[in-house]
C-alpha cells in the first residue's frame, strides 16, 4: 500500500512538472512574439537566465491561480454571473501582473491590455495539458475522481452512513429541453449522436409521450418536477383576479407556480430526498440547487442558485476555456445569421442585437456549469439528480429544428453525455442514467412573416380597434433569455408588463403557436354570447383566418367555416380537431377547466403533411400548442428498471414513472404531510428546500437515506472536461 501511495505521489509529481515546463516554454514564446512582454532585465541576459525567469514567472502565475484565484472568485459572490465572465480576463491578468512582479531583479515586465493575452493563453495551454495528461492515463483519472469523492464523503460523513458500495443505485435524469422523439431517433441514426446510439443498442430503450395542450417547459417540467400541471394554460397568461401576467420563466412566477403545485399535491416534489436541480426552473424539493430560476430572484450570500456559477468559475482555467468558448459560438452564430441571410433561406428570423450572446450563453456557459454540477452531484454520491440543457431548444427557435445548426449542437450535447457516462465509470455510487425531454420542436413560417400582422394585429382589427401601421414584432421568450436575465440579476422578463391594468383593451399574449386573449372588462371567464355581443365580428375573424386552426371559448370549440363543437358532446371535439392528432380533444378538454384559462385560446394551423404550424412569437421552432412534434417528447430509460405504461399522456404521468424508478432504487420516497388551512405558503417556502410542514407550519427535516438530513451535503462542482466542447 506504501509503494502504492509513492507511486501516485510519484505520478502527481510528474504531471505537475510536465504542466510547468509546458507553461515556461509558452510564456516563452509569448515573450517572443508579443512586443510588449519581455523577461530579460537588459540585452546581456542569457539564454539560460531567461529560462529561468520564464519558469519563475510561469511557476508563480499557476501557484496564484491555484491559491487566490478561488479567494476573489468567492469575493464577487454577489456581482451577477455575466458580469464575472467578463471580469475573468481582466482577473487573470492582474494575477499575471502580480506573479511577474515576484520575478528577482525586476526581469518580467508586460503591459496591462498584453498581459490580458497572455494570462488567457497560459490558462488555456495549462488546462489543456493537464487533461491531456489525465485522459492518457484513465487510472489516474480514476484516482482523481476517487479522491474528490473521498473529499467530500468525510466532509458529510455521519454516524450509520453507508460506505463504499453500499449505497443504492442512483439516478440521474438529465433533460435534454426541446428534443423531440423524432429528432433523437433521426440524430441517433444518423450517427450525429453516438453516445445515444450506444446507449439504445444495449442498455437503454426509448418511447415517445405526448404533452397536454401547453407543450413548452414551464408545464411539462412543473409536472415532471412536481407532479402537477393543473392550471398552467401555456407560458403565460393573465389572471383577472389579480390583474397578473404569469410567465412561466420569471422567477417570481417560477416560485408561485411551484408553490401552488406543491399546496395542490402536498408534496415536496420529485427530488426531495438527497436531490440536486441544476438548470431547471423548478427546484423539485431539491435541497442542493443550481442554476434554478423559481430561485434566483432571491438576492445575497443565501441564493444558492447562482452559486453553480462560482463553483465552476473557481477554476481560472474553467473560466479562460469557457470565455473563449463562448467567444467562439458567438462568432459561430454571427456567421450562421449571415449565412442564411446571403442564401436567402427560409423562413427566418432577425438574429441580431443580443441574441447571439444569449445563445452562447445556453449552448456554453449554461451547458458547462450544468455538467460540472453534475459531475459534482455524482463524485458527492447524491440520490438523484435532475439537469436540463436547453441549448438545442434556444438555437432550433432561431435556426429551426433541423439543420446544420441544431445538428452541430445535438454533436456537442452528445459529447456532453459521453463524459458524464464517463464520469459514471469512476464514481463510488452506481449512477443509472435516465434521458428525456421536456416537448419537441414544430417547423414553420412565423404568424407574423406568412400574413403581415401579429395576433395582437388581427384581435384589434377584429374588436375593430386602431391597429398599428407598422408590423410590431413580438418578442421571443425562451428559457434562456430568462437564464440571462437571472445571472445579470434581473428578474422581470424584458417586455412583459407584469400589471397590464384595466380598460377595453384585450390582452393577447402568445406561447410559441398558441395565442391566448383575455378581456379584462368582461368579469370572470367570458362565454361566446358576451364577447360577441361586446365585439360582434371578433370570434369569426380569427375563427375563418388562414393562419389559425381552432378557438377554445368557454366549453365550446370554434373552427373555420363557423363549425363548433362543443366538448360536452360525445365525439363533435374529437372530428374537429383530428387533424391535430390523437388526444388532441382530450388536451383540450382539460384545460378548459383550468380556472385561468384564457376567454379565448387560439392554437395556429396545421399542416400534417409537413409538421408545420405557425407561431405567434418570432419562432421558426416553436412549442406551446397543439400540432406535429413539439407534442412529442422522449423518454429514454435503463434496462434494470421497468418499463413504462404504454402510451404516455401528460408530464404528471411521467412524474409517476420516475418516482416509481426512485422507488425501485432506493425505497419509498416520503411526502410533505398536507398543509392545514393557511400554511400554503410555509409549503411552498420549505417544500423547495426539501422539509416536510407541520400543521403549524414549522419545518421538520426528513431523514436523508443512511440517516443523513435535509441540507447536510454541500453544494458541489467540478471542472468540466474538454470532451463537452
Amino acid at each position: 500500500m506504501r509503494r502504492g501511495r509513492w507511486r501516485t505521489l510519484g505520478g502527481a509529481l510528474v504531471r505537475v512538472i510536465l504542466v510547468w515546463a509546458v507553461s515556461t516554454l509558452t510564456m516563452l514564446a509569448l515573450a517572443g512574439i508579443l512586443p510588449d512582454f519581455r523577461l530579460r532585465a537588459g540585452d546581456g541576459d542569457s539564454v539560460t537566465e531567461i529560462g529561468l525567469t520564464a519558469a519563475w514567472g510561469a511557476g508563480a502565475f499557476g501557484l496564484l491561480s491555484a491559491l487566490v484565484w478561488p479567494v476573489l472568485v468567492r469575493a464577487l459572490l454577489l456581482v451577477p454571473a455575466l458580469v464575472l465572465g467578463l471580469l475573468v480576463f481582466f482577473l487573470n491578468g492582474s494575477l499575471l501582473l502580480l506573479a511577474l512582479s515576484l520575478i528577482p531583479s525586476g526581469r518580467g515586465e508586460v503591459a496591462p491590455e498584453t498581459a490580458v493575452v497572455v494570462a488567457a493563453v497560459m490558462s488555456a495551454v495549462a488546462s489543456a495539458t493537464s487533461t491531456a495528461l489525465a485522459v492518457r492515463d484513465d487510472e489516474a483519472y480514476r484516482r482523481r475522481l476517487h479522491r474528490l469523492a473521498d473529499r467530500r464523503r468525510r466532509r458529510t460523513r455521519h454516524k450509520g452512513a453507508p460506505g463504499p458500495g453500499e449505497a443504492a443505485p442512483g439516478l440521474v435524469f438529465l433533460q435534454l429541453d426541446g428534443v423531440g422523439y423524432e429528432t433523437l431517433r433521426r440524430a441517433a441514426g444518423s450517427g450525429l449522436m453516438p453516445t445515444v446510439a450506444g446507449l439504445l443498442d444495449g442498455s437503454h430503450r426509448l418511447t415517445a409521450w405526448r404533452t397536454d395542450w401547453s407543450s413548452q417547459t414551464g408545464a411539462s417540467q412543473l409536472g415532471i418536477l412536481h407532479g402537477s400541471t393543473f392550471d398552467v394554460p401555456a407560458f403565460r397568461w393573465y389572471e383577472k383576479d389579480t390583474g397578473e401576467v404569469v410567465v412561466c420563466n420569471r422567477p417570481t412566477s417560477a416560485a408561485e407556480l411551484q408553490r401552488r403545485a406543491i399546496a395542490r399535491t402536498g408534496d415536496g416534489g420529485l427530488l426531495t430526498l438527497d436531490g440536486a436541480s441544476r438548470g431547471n426552473l423548478f427546484s423539485g424539493g431539491a435541497d442542493q440547487l443550481a442554476l434554478v430560476l423559481s430561485v434566483s430572484a432571491r438576492r445575497g450570500r443565501a441564493n444558492r442558485s447562482r452559486a453553480g456559477y462560482f463553483a465552476y468559475f473557481c477554476d481560472p482555467a474553467n473560466a479562460v476555456r469557457t470565455a473563449l468558448s463562448f467567444v467562439a459560438e458567438v462568432a459561430r452564430e454571427i456567421g450562421q445569421s449571415l449565412r442564411a441571410r446571403l442564401r436567402g433561406e427560409r423562413p427566418r428570423v432577425a438574429r441580431g442585437g443580443l441574441y447571439p450572446l444569449i445563445r452562447a450563453f445556453a449552448t456554453v456557459v449554461e451547458r458547462d456549469v450544468v455538467v460540472a454540477a453534475v459531475i459534482g452531484d455524482m463524485l458527492a454520491g447524491r440520490a438523484a439528480i435532475y439537469a436540463d440543457l436547453v441549448a438545442y431548444d434556444e438555437v432550433a427557435h432561431h435556426s429551426g429544428p433541423h439543420g446544420r445548426d441544431t445538428d452541430r449542437v445535438l454533436a456537442r450535447l452528445d459529447r456532453s453525455l459521453a463524459l458524464l457516462a464517463r464520469v459514471a465509470e469512476h464514481v463510488p455510487r452506481e449512477y443509472r442514467i435516465v434521458l428525456l425531454s421536456d416537448h419537441g420542436q414544430s417547423p414553420g413560417e412565423t404568424f407574423l412573416g406568412r400574413y403581415g400582422l401579429t395576433l395582437k394585429d388581427l384581435v384589434r382589427a377584429g374588436c375593430g380597434l386602431p391597429v398599428s401601421r407598422r408590423a410590431g414584432r413580438t418578442p421571443s421568450g425562451a428559457e434562456a433569455r430568462a437564464a440571462v436575465l437571472a445571472a445579470l440579476h434581473r428578474p422581470v422578463e424584458e417586455g412583459a408588463r407584469a400589471h397590464p391594468g384595466r380598460g377595453p383593451d384585450p390582452v393577447v399574449l402568445a406561447s410559441g403557436n398558441l395565442g391566448l386573449i383575455s378581456f379584462p372588462d368582461l368579469p370572470g371567464r367570458a362565454s361566446r354570447e358576451r364577447i360577441e355581443r361586446a365585439h360582434p365580428a371578433l370570434l369569426a375573424t380569427l375563427a375563418n383566418h388562414p393562419g389559425i386552426g381552432f378557438l377554445l371559448v368557454d366549453g365550446e370549440v370554434l373552427g373555420p367555416g363557423g363549425r363548433v363543437a362543443r366538448l360536452d358532446e360525445p365525439g363533435a371535439a374529437e372530428e374537429l380537431l383530428a387533424r391535430f392528432g390523437p388526444g388532441a380533444a382530450r388536451a383540450v378538454r382539460r384545460t378548459d377547466a383550468f380556472p385561468h384559462v384564457a376567454d379565448v385560446m387560439v392554437n395556429s394551423a396545421y399542416e400534417p403533411g409537413t409538421g408545420a404550424v405557425h407561431a405567434f412569437e418570432e419562432q421558426i421552432g416553436s412549442h406551446g400548442g397543439l400540432g406535429g412534434e413539439q407534442g412529442r417528447p422522449f423518454l429514454m430509460w435503463p434496462t434494470e428498471l421497468s418499463e413504462p405504461e404504454p402510451d404516455l399522456v401528460g408530464a404528471e404521468a411521467v412524474h409517476e414513472v420516475l418516482r416509481r424508478w426512485l422507488r425501485e432504487a432506493d425505497g419509498p420516497q416520503v411526502p410533505l404531510a398536507p398543509p392545514a388551512d393557511g400554511v400554503e405558503g410555509a409549503a411552498g417556502a420549505h417544500g423547495a428546500a426539501g422539509v416536510s410542514v407541520e400543521p403549524a407550519g414549522r419545518p421538520v427535516e426528513e431523514p436523508r437515506p443512511g440517516g443523513g438530513k435535509s441540507g447536510s451535503l454541500p453544494s458541489a462542482g467540478v471542472p468540466a472536461r474538454d470532451e463537452i466542447r
